[in-house]
Parts: C-alpha cells; sequence; structure tokens
C-alpha cells in the first residue's frame, strides 16, 4: 500500500507510535516504573525510543523483514499472505532489536540487579513478542492500514507491511 517514499514515511511513523506506546507502557508496567516516572520522564523515554524504533524499522528490519517474506514460496497475488508475512518478520526483528534496547537501557540504569543478561534478554524477548505479534497482527496493523487508505485514497485495500 505505501507506494511512495513519503507515503511509507508516515505510514511508518504510524506503526511505530502505535507500537512504542503500547509496548514501551507494557514493559514500563512490568518492570514497576510506570508510577516512578514523571511525565517529562516518559515523554523523552517516548522519543528515544520511537526514534531508534523509527531508525531501525525503517532502515534494517524493514528491508531484512521484506525480502526474508517475499522469498517464501507462497501465491504473491494473494495480498493477504503477504502482508501476514511482512508483519510476523517486522515483529520477529523489532522484538529482537527493541529489547535488546531495552536490556541496554535496563542495564544503564543499573536495573538488572544482578540478573544475567542473556537471561533477561531472552525473557524480554518472549514477553514482548507474546504482546507485540497479536496487538500487530490483531488491531495495529489493520488500524494503521485502515487510516493509511483514509490518508491516502486510491490506493489497494490491502497493505504489503
Amino acid at each position: 500500500m505505501p507506494t511512495t517514499k513519503k507515503e511509507q514515511i508516515v505510514f511508518g511513523m504510524m506503526m511505530c507510535t502505535g507500537m512504542v506506546v503500547v509496548m514501551m507502557t507494557f514493559n514500563l508496567w512490568h518492570n514497576g516504573l510506570l508510577g516512578k516516572m514523571s511525565a517529562l520522564e516518559i515523554l523523552l523515554q517516548f522519543i528515544l525510543c520511537f526514534i531508534i524504533a523509527f531508525l531501525v524499522e525503517s532502515f534494517i528490519v524493514g528491508p531484512v523483514a521484506r525480502k526474508i517474506a517475499f522469498s517464501l514460496p507462497f501465491d504473491k497475488s494473494n495480498k493477504i499472505l503477504g502482508v501476514l508475512a511482512m508483519s510476523f518478520f517486522m515483529v520477529i526483528g523489532m522484538v529482537l532489536i527493541m529489547s535488546l534496547y531495552g536490556l541496554i537501557s535496563a542495564y544503564l540504569a543499573n536495573q538488572l540487579n544482578g540478573a544475567s543478561v542473556l537471561s533477561t534478554y531472552l525473557h524480554t524477548i518472549a514477553r514482548n513478542f507474546s504482546l507485540a505479534l497479536p496487538y500487530q497482527m490483531i488491531i495495529l496493523g489493520p488500524l494503521v492500514r485502515y487510516v493509511h487508505l483514509k490518508v491516502f485514497p486510491g490506493q489497494s485495500s490491502t497493505a504489503l507491511r
């Protein structure tokens, strides 16, 4: 569905905003930090996380996920399968990288409390994936594609994202 660079940027910004808001809130809540941080700290954390997520999605995960998704042997004329494959690989890539970002943030803030870095990373991946995949596939993906069609009318009815 995003056919121009401008559309890709708008689509990516909408998707990143929706994912960062939910995933950041979830992780702050899970780590008991939601009530301990000021609104300004949360806003600054959101801005930093959004910038990193958007850059990672645009330049690393997006191109790799697209390459993997469309190298799979499925009927490319079936747009739904394309959307599902693309979304699945985007979630995997973003969870792996953004969980690493979260782990680094926790380490720098001395929040690991002696826990194993590898164990914490794997646990974070599992926890984030369990929310990110259904949220992306069931709620955010369809919502962003719907809004994108309203902002950029005249496109096809499904987005290959």
